[in-house]
């Protein structure tokens, strides 16, 4: 569709990633879904594109991009219908942020070159075993012992988090609350951190873990931030990772309509194509409809972002709504499917899997809600 948003840069990055993806992901999704993992080359294939690098200082080998560019990206990865591989390849994109926003400049300069060039993987690690989206009372604690910083917890549904180099970990250095939580960097081969590899419904070929911090000394020099004003940082960082899968989630969902038109088109049913029933064509104006209404959303959004606003309560809304259509979508596109949507292999079959994830990770859609009504003042 066409949309006054994109430039002609817009464009022909949109015209790279449509043939990077049909190149060298879209051939081997099911085959890595499967696995249970991707090769890690993809990353350095993804940085020699300059994917990586979107919106991060070409100081450590980052390309200047706007919002729309951002969507670009996130939209063209979904079109390989594997939301694994995407949210495991992109996890720097939520891992490394806050490395680039408040680590100390010898950090920068020491973590991102190697994170952009597809060298290293950053993974971020919030979510603990006792609490989700509650951050401001996570137990993970790090104890100041001269110029290190002891660690002692459990992050779990860490994505990246088998494989990652980094980790930008929140922690408790201080008192209850949000007070209370700093935000360190700790390196994949830190003594005394462990790995347990997790089985998910959806999102196969991304590896998710559970990580296990037993006394980790972790220089001081890796705090990022000052001490206690980590969870500032985290909540700035949600906003960019909600716009990321909303993008994400809308475009899976034309996916799912992609499919379910083509389909329509060829299999017939009862003499005629299954496009020619009446019902089969109001269940894809549904789905069409629902996806037009979102990317519209999302693009006012990005719009809106661009010119230096902070719309927070329609970010919490429009992470629902994308989500809510990516799973409408599915659940359509395998009905239109029939018995084939039940087979493994098809994209619809992927990404309905992978539904629920979405609506859960980067904050529930009851603590969207919730965060939504309080910044509209209720």
């Amino acid at each position: 569709m066409k949309s006054p948003f994109y430039t002609a840069e817009h464009d022909a990055f949109r015209e790279m990633m449509r043939r990077f993806v049909e190149k060298e992901i879209s051939p081997f999704a099911h085959e890595w879904d499967e696995a249970g993992e991707f090769p890690r080359a993809l990353y350095r294939k993804a940085a020699g594109i300059g994917l990586l690098g979107l919106g991060f200082s070409e100081e450590y080998g980052g390309i200047a991009a706007d919002q729309f560019m951002k969507i670009v990206a996130s939209q063209e990865l979904a079109r390989a219908g594997a939301g694994g591989v995407s949210a495991s390849l992109m996890s720097h994109t939520i891992g490394s942020p806050p490395i680039a926003r408040a680590a100390r400049p010898e950090v920068r300069a020491r973590v991102l070159p190697q994170v952009l060039s597809g060298d290293k993987i950053s993974a971020l690690a919030i979510t603990e075993p006792g609490g989700g989206s509650d951050v401001a009372n996570l137990a993970t604690r790090a104890r100041r012992d001269g110029d290190h910083y002891v660690v002692s917890g459990e992050k779990t549904f860490i994505t990246s988090g088998v494989r990652a180099d980094y980790l930008t970990v929140a922690v408790r250095t201080g008192g209850e609350g949000a007070g209370g939580v700093s935000l360190l960097l700790i390196e994949g081969d830190t003594p005394g951190l462990s790995r347990t590899k997790l089985k998910k419904m959806g999102w196969w070929a991304s590896d998710t873990a559970t990580l296990h911090f037993d006394q980790c000394r972790v220089p001081a020099e890796n705090l990022i931030g000052e001490e206690g004003q980590g969870f500032k940082i985290i909540m700035q960082n949600f906003n960019s990772e909600r716009m990321g899968m909303a993008a994400g989630c809308t475009a899976f969902a034309r996916v799912c309509l992609d499919e379910a038109i083509g389909y329509a088109k060829e299999r017939k049913t009862f003499g005629k194509p299954l496009a020619q029933h009446q019902v089969i064509r109001h269940k894809i104006v549904d789905m069409a409809q629902k996806v037009a209404a979102s990317q519209a959303m999302l693009e006012m959004l990005a719009w809106r972002l661009e010119q230096g606003e902070s719309p927070v309560a329609e970010i919490c809304m429009m992470k629902n709504q994308a989500t809510q259509t990516m799973a409408f979508c599915a659940s359509e596109a395998v009905q239109i499917f029939g018995g084939a949507g039940f087979m493994r292999g098809i994209k619809a079959e992927r990404i309905y899997r992978e539904v629920k994830v979405n609506a859960i990770g980067g904050g529930t859609e009851e603590i969207m809600k919730d965060l939504a009504s309080r910044q509209m003042g209720l």
